[in-house]
């Protein structure tokens, strides 16, 4: 009997355990759907029947009338923004509330690898931040570009193999992939991956590592969110730490820990630890004359990892992912192709057929392209932050407690006809300088986030992304594979970064127009 009504007892407390803030959006007047028990509204995530973008977006379409939706990822609440001017109060205007995106489940407790620019709160990410703004300059990005030019000529001689080879059906999100960690690992490891012809490469296989999302995953991430004290040493990158620390080394060792003057990302790091404790304003603590206090970050390989870690897994699955859906619009409507051909061959002829980062800037029928794409299917489907102190949204009269995260979900936003007029119709002209009408997209168009916690390598990777799709397009058009699905499916284990399953498989055909020839490796035209 004792053990009984202690089994009771046990399974009563943990009922209220797993129900202890279900009140919250009720008792502040904000409509959400009903919570289950320690899943909250994140249910289907966690079953791995839903992505986390898909039931952001879902809780935006389910309450068209409402500024703001409640919402639960287990116990923690959540609040889902569907107005434009709150968006900007969070993201900019009242930044300085929201700093954190609070990823990190547990305040002092980080795992080494998430201890980087983009899991980073607090001073940890300020510093972070100030130290690392100097990497993407328009003159350090300006120097990165032989690089992505070499990477370039060996996108398309792999898309010429693996035509020859498959009767042109390609996987354009396999292919784009190899080619963006190629780049990575030549920028931000100092490497050469060549994961485009080496189907074993390392670099590859650490991608795919990365992004395997699985059982395992949600496993973590469930336990993290419901008990992060008692969770709080369960890893999620345990799998890849090893690797990553491993490479570091070695390329450190390799340069005989100088800088190469190859202005790469490794460079940077070499240059971050050389300059030692990095010192600068505390975002989180104010001394006693009232002005923010001094904080302090040491520079140790540990940390030096973390940024290479996030700089290869961020530029990878992001820039990937924004090719690749650029690319398959494109083989569902030839007539954008076609103008983004013509601009493509009209530029590089004007630049002596050569692939420089002068021409690529040129090309803005392109980057229009390239833009509606990530409109159409944001790589990150939303973006997070989390109140760092008790704020008020005064136009509502609601106030939000600290720790409770606020939602912008990225892909119902893009997709709102209310913003975006025929969303379903894929028009890069949305983005012609001439008819927008002035900030027309401003707070619901953030495929790169926006205000001080806005993507670092926004034009590194728009960079990288454009002079890929311009290699691609100049020898080759694209057009949908037999059989294959209009719109890729989402994983639906995938968190913030959307993930696809099944690939994004496409017909690639060798153009017959006489456009411009680049060299690969061996010295052999294309």
């Amino acid at each position: 009997m004792i053990l009984i009504a202690l089994t009771i007892i046990v399974l009563v407390a943990l009922y209220f355990y797993g129900t202890r803030t279900f009140k919250y959006w009720e008792k502040k007047g904000v409509k959400n759907d009903r919570p289950l028990p320690f899943l909250g509204n994140n249910a289907r995530n966690y079953l791995m029947q839903k992505s986390a973008t898909e039931l952001a977006a879902e809780a935006y379409w389910k309450y068209p009338k409402e500024k703001v939706v409640g919402f639960y990822r287990s116990t923690k609440p959540e609040i889902v923004l569907r107005d434009p001017q709150l968006i900007k109060k969070v993201l900019t205007s009242d930044f300085y509330h929201f700093y954190p995106r609070g990823l990190n489940t547990h305040k002092t407790v980080v795992e080494p690898m998430l201890r980087n620019l983009f899991f980073a709160d607090g001073d940890l990410w300020r510093l972070l931040r100030q130290r690392l703004t100097p990497a993407f300059t328009t003159g350090k990005l300006r120097a990165m570009f032989p690089l992505i030019v070499e990477r370039a000529e060996r996108l398309q001689l792999r898309a010429l193999q693996a035509t020859e080879q498959s009767g042109g059906v390609i996987d354009a999100r396999d292919l784009m992939a190899r080619y963006t960690t190629d780049f990575i690992g030549a920028c931000g490891f100092g490497l050469d991956a060549d994961s485009l012809q080496d189907d074993d490469s390392e670099f590859r296989r650490l991608g795919t590592k990365i992004f395997q999302l699985g059982i395992r995953n949600v496993a973590t991430n469930f336990l993290k969110e419901l008990f992060p004290e008692t969770f709080k040493h369960l890893k999620f990158l345990g799998n890849v730490e090893k690797t990553i620390m491993r490479l570091l080394k070695g390329v450190l060792k390799q340069r005989n820990y100088e800088q190469s003057k190859r202005n790469d990302f490794v460079d940077l790091l070499i240059e971050c630890k050389k300059k030692g404790t990095i010192v600068g304003e505390s975002i989180e603590r104010v001394g006693a004359d009232g002005k923010a206090a001094r904080a302090e970050l040491h520079v140790d390989d540990e940390l030096l990892a973390a940024q290479m870690f996030v700089f290869f897994a961020a530029g990878f699955e992001t820039s990937s992912s924004a090719t690749s859906t650029a690319l398959n619009e494109l083989a569902h409507n030839i007539h954008v192709q076609r103008k983004v051909q013509l601009e493509i061959d009209r530029v590089l002829a004007k630049h002596d057929n050569k692939l420089t980062y002068e021409a690529v800037k040129e090309m803005t029928y392109l980057e229009w392209t390239f833009k509606e794409a990530m409109r159409v299917f944001p790589s990150l489907g939303f973006l997070i932050r989390e109140c760092a102190r008790k704020y008020t949204f005064e136009d509502l009269n609601l106030t939000i407690d600290e720790e409770v995260s606020v939602i912008i979900p990225l892909q119902a936003l893009h997709n709102d006809p209310k913003y975006f007029n025929e969303p379903q119709q894929f028009r890069p002209e949305r983005f012609d300088p001439d008819v927008l009408n002035g900030d027309q997209y401003k707070n619901v168009y953030l495929p790169f986030g926006d205000g001080p916690r806005a993507c670092i390598g926004a034009r590194l990777g728009m960079m990288q992304s454009l002079a890929g799709l311009a290699a691609v397009l100049s020898r080759f058009s694209v057009y949908p594979a037999p059989g294959a699905p209009r719109y890729p499916r989402v994983n639906p284990a995938s968190d913030i970064v959307q993930t696809v399953v099944g690939g994004v498989p496409l017909t690639f055909k060798l153009r017959e127009s006489n456009g411009p020839i680049m060299i690969d490796k061996t010295g052999c035209k294309i």
